[in-house]
């Protein structure tokens, strides 16, 4: 006789097509052509951790932190924060500052790193080796490399000080580090240079090999000088490279603190105090909060405004 079931249908069976109306919902939904359901959790961590503390720091500059008071708290000051940036001494001391080593630094760091890059892309010995070895300096953490010259300049035993004092550049009544603070942009400027100089140089070397050969073949044939294909075809092509890594390092020396915090605290005096290091003064040194936003996104708007001329001015494109 034929084995019948009889155990019957299981608590835990669902009717066959119960949820086809919802699978079918789903995938209708989720579908290559709406590239916005796939990018929108990536686009609310990026609202939460960007435009939330953005949001926050502009609502806490109408505001002053009361240390005085039990217990603590905010209080509500208006537009004070924003009067007293434009009548505050140090922030045109600070600005200044922060104009020079930007300045500084952008125009040695650019001119030695596209030296450097078109001798490494003129083929030398061991150009991989030394391309390889140009990226070191820029994975070591800012802080390490400011404390790493604050003893190769150290007035006493300091290498880079000793060859100062042979060369007869400097003597020790007047060091790089220390003194009256004559040198001190100098003695900030050099872990700058030293560590982002490799950064022009990968950029722009990379930007080289990729340039057509066919347009200096010909110039070389009409008996262009090795300077005149530089200048009138190299650089020209180059332009594109040239003003990208420009404009990165020009927004990011902007922000520059960690150098300038572990070498000299922003001495001797306010000798090189910059805008970021003053900020942090004022935030956490003498816990103004609302004051210290309003710094912070002073810099924020001179970075914007400063990265929208050069793009105008230069005529930066991105595709």
């Amino acid at each position: 006789m034929a084995n019948v079931d009889v155990a019957g249908p299981s608590r835990h069976a669902r009717p066959q097509g119960a949820w086809a109306p919802v699978t079918r919902v789903t995938r209708r939904f989720l579908t290559w052509d709406r590239p916005l359901v796939w990018l929108l959790p990536v686009v609310l961590v990026l609202l939460f951790i960007g435009v939330y503390p953005l949001a926050y720091n502009l609502y806490n500059s109408f505001r002053e932190y009361n240390v005085v008071d039990f217990p603590r708290r905010y209080d509500w000051v208006g537009l004070d924060n924003w009067r007293k940036l434009f009548t505050d001494g140090r922030v045109r001391g600070a600005l200044g500052t922060t104009a020079v080593y930007v300045g500084a630094a952008l125009v040695i760091e650019f001119v030695l790193g596209l030296a450097i890059a078109v001798l490494l892309n003129s083929g030398p010995k061991l150009a991989g080796l030394w391309q390889s070895l140009l990226i070191l300096p820029i994975v070591v953490p800012p802080t390490v490399v400011g404390v790493m010259f604050t003893v190769l300049e150290n007035a006493e035993y300091g290498v880079i000080s000793w060859l100062t004092y042979e060369l007869g550049l400097l003597d020790k009544s007047e060091p790089l580090l220390g003194g009256t603070g004559r040198y001190a942009k100098v003695a900030v400027l050099l872990p700058d240079i030293w560590q982002w100089t490799p950064f022009f140089v990968l950029i722009l070397l990379a930007g080289l090999k990729a340039l057509p050969e066919e347009p200096l073949e010909a110039a070389q044939v009409d008996g262009a000088s090795a300077w005149q294909r530089f200048v009138h075809i190299t650089l020209p092509m180059l332009r594109p490279m040239l003003a990208v890594a420009v404009l990165f390092r020009l927004v990011d020396l902007l922000k520059v603190f960690d150098y300038i915090f572990v070498m000299t605290q922003g001495g001797p005096g306010r000798a090189t105090e910059v805008l970021s290091l003053y900020t942090y003064s004022r935030t956490f040194q003498e816990i103004q909060w609302g004051y210290g936003s309003t710094l912070g996104l002073a810099i924020l708007v001179v970075a914007i405004v400063l990265a929208n001329v050069y793009i105008r001015v230069f005529r930066v494109e991105w595709d």
